[in-house]
């Protein structure tokens, strides 16, 4: 089996530029937010060393605590000129939705690589935006849409992107 190397690492950087504020934001006593990890299953076990691959993630990239309200929200980089809601998994977006009805800050991190451009998208923007898709409508977030609903988020006081602004 082959694969795409660019594919296999799409959001990785986007996830380093976050994990950067996370750790200053851990740091400054502002909030305390982590990644969550891949599952990875255990294959063969030599000892010291072992070989697995990496499962199926049942969870969202982030959750932790910012202001004493709990915040849960995954990242999301498109090449595009438009979000896919499809790059949203079914799980994950239940999980925002769950956490959000319960009093959570929960949202999507977006980067347009396109336009070297990051966009905060409030959960209750996207679950339009999914009920949108569902009725028969457009089945993606325009780069036009996310200028008007989305709020955009950059580097500032020594952050790499400093998103907790837009909570």
């Amino acid at each position: 089996m082959t694969y795409s190397r660019s594919h296999a690492n799409r959001g990785a950087f986007l996830e380093r530029v976050i994990d950067l504020a996370n750790n200053k934001y851990r740091s400054a006593g502002l909030a305390d937010i982590n990644k969550i990890p891949t599952p990875v299953k255990i294959t063969e076990d030599y000892g010291r060393m072992v070989k697995g691959c990496k499962e199926k993630a049942l969870w969202v990239d982030y959750c932790g605590i910012y202001n004493g309200t709990a915040v849960i929200f995954d990242a999301k980089q498109t090449s595009g000129t438009n979000f896919p809601l499809v790059n949203l998994e079914q799980h994950q977006y239940n999980l925002l939705k769950s956490w959000s009805e319960k009093g959570a800050v929960a949202f999507l991190i977006v980067y347009f690589s396109k336009y070297d451009k990051y966009y905060y998208l409030p959960f209750h923007t996207l679950k339009w935006a999914r009920e949108r898709a569902e009725s028969g409508g457009r089945k993606s977030i325009s780069y036009e849409e996310f200028q008007t609903m989305a709020q955009e988020v950059r580097s500032k006081d020594g952050y790499t992107l400093h998103y907790l602004e837009a909570v």
